[in-house]
């Protein structure tokens, strides 16, 4: 037995070492899925019979920290579905490899060649950054912003009159979803009844806007604040313009022309307009408002903002905004008639402008791909089906309140949409086609634009 034993790892540490790097995160993720999907299945963790194709549905949407469901979490799953559910989000919000090199570094405190080029493939670093300090700071930093987004939902579902036990369950759950930007949920209304609740806003969109900038600019602001002779990294930079031109300008459109938002006054109609900029933004999905009843203006307003999403280096999905400022940046440059492509007066290598334009091309090509699919397997009407396509790819787990009636085939199509999106479309598309890595051609220069 033993021999076997030695074999079958044998020829398995071969069939990795064999494989390139998108290749191994590819199969990483799947093995997440089908463990997840097969736990899920268990009768014992069930509270109501749940079928195969939601069980790889709620499975597939938690590792892609999507949060996109077609049945609730809360009356499908008993508490250890729910924690299983919890588990898989946290694994596919921090990353495949993090935990398992985090602990391979806290027991061996050594890291192979094979860890290195996964882990350069599944996080855009500067060189500057080094992998062991990175894996470290990341698991430190999402323990202490989950802790405290935990007490802070504690207090504020406490307060509610939601009892002990129920409160700190979900108040766990909803910190680690909300800071994966996961978009799950154990309230079957999701947040509509906080609508006007300042106090959960502010923690969900302190959690969110946290998780999706990631851990290399937040911590780049934090040395900012504390020391003003620190300068931010051009990607840094680019980062915090976008976003906050985008989460500005978005905001202002749900604020004026919504009717849903603009019918309600004072302080909710305040909150209202920002959290659902921020929750398309950040990719946490989570809703105050019904998004079935929005005007198509501001579908198509938040169908742009899920589709470009926040940072590269964080949880959330989208093209990201360094892409787009990219892509932006060559069109003016030609429209400008310069040979140079640069944006805020610094110039951005070519290379990074192959990968930006590389994948502005193929995400929208295969939402254009996906939509067209989806309207040959349901029928719900073009606006519903684009949001849905944009938001599973984009793992945002906003939606117009299809999911739970789509068919089967459209289930399937979701399912694969949500894996390509948490995957990465260029990740997926070298997992696919080439066993060649765009971190073996391009390398990471400092300050260069992550994409």
């Amino acid at each position: 037995m033993k021999t076997y034993f030695k074999k079958f790892n044998l020829r398995y540490r071969k069939f990795k070492l064999g494989l390139s790097p998108q290749q191994n995160l590819f199969y990483g993720f799947l093995t997440y899925v089908l463990v997840g999907f097969i736990l899920l299945s268990l009768p014992w963790l069930q509270k109501t019979d749940t079928s195969l194709i939601d069980n790889l549905f709620i499975a597939t949407s938690a590792v892609s920290t999507t949060g996109l469901v077609t049945v609730s979490v809360f009356d499908s799953y008993n508490f250890a579905g729910q924690f299983v559910v919890m588990s898989l989000f946290q694994v596919g919000g921090i990353g495949y490899l993090t935990f398992t090199t985090f602990m391979l570094l806290s027991t061996t405190r050594r890291i192979t060649h094979w860890h290195k080029r996964l882990l350069n493939t599944e996080f855009t670093l500067p060189a500057t950054i080094k992998i062991k300090d990175f894996l470290k700071s990341v698991v430190i930093f999402t323990i202490v912003m989950e802790t405290i987004g935990a007490i802070l939902f504690f207090i504020a579902f406490y307060s509610d009159g939601m009892p002990v036990g129920e409160a700190i369950w979900n108040a766990v759950f909803h910190s680690v979803s909300a800071f994966c930007t996961a978009g799950f949920s154990l309230f079957n209304s999701g947040f509509t009844e906080y609508v006007d609740d300042g106090f959960v806003n502010f923690i969900i969109a302190f959690l969110a806007i946290a998780g999706s900038l990631g851990f290399i600019v937040v911590t780049d602001l934090v040395m900012w604040i504390k020391d003003r002779t620190h300068k931010l990294s051009f990607t840094s930079k680019i980062i915090f313009i976008g976003f906050a031109f985008l989460l500005s300008t978005g905001f202002l459109f749900m604020y004026l022309f919504e009717p849903t938002i603009t019918a309600l006054s004072g302080s909710e109609r305040l909150y209202a307009a920002f959290f659902q900029t921020m929750s398309a933004m950040t990719t946490v999905g989570f809703n105050t408002v019904d998004f079935g009843a929005y005007s198509l203006p501001i579908i198509l307003v938040t169908i742009f903002l899920m589709y470009v999403g926040a940072s590269p280096s964080g949880t959330a999905g989208g093209i990201k905004i360094t892409t787009l400022t990219a892509v932006f940046s060559i069109m003016k440059s030609r429209l400008q008639g310069s040979k140079n492509i640069t944006f805020l007066g610094r110039k951005i290598p070519f290379e990074r402008l192959y990968i930006a334009t590389s994948s502005f091309i193929f995400y929208t090509s295969l939402i254009f791909l996906f939509t067209l699919a989806m309207t040959f397997t349901d029928d719900f009407g073009l606006e519903k089906t684009l949001f849905e396509v944009s938001s599973a790819l984009g793992t945002v787990g906003l939606s117009m309140g299809i999911t739970g009636d789509l068919s089967i085939w459209g289930k399937s199509i979701i399912v694969l949409i949500m894996f390509i999106g948490r995957l990465g479309v260029l990740t997926f598309g070298l997992a696919i086609w080439s066993k060649s890595t765009i971190q073996d051609n391009v390398p990471i220069l400092e300050d260069d634009i992550a994409v």
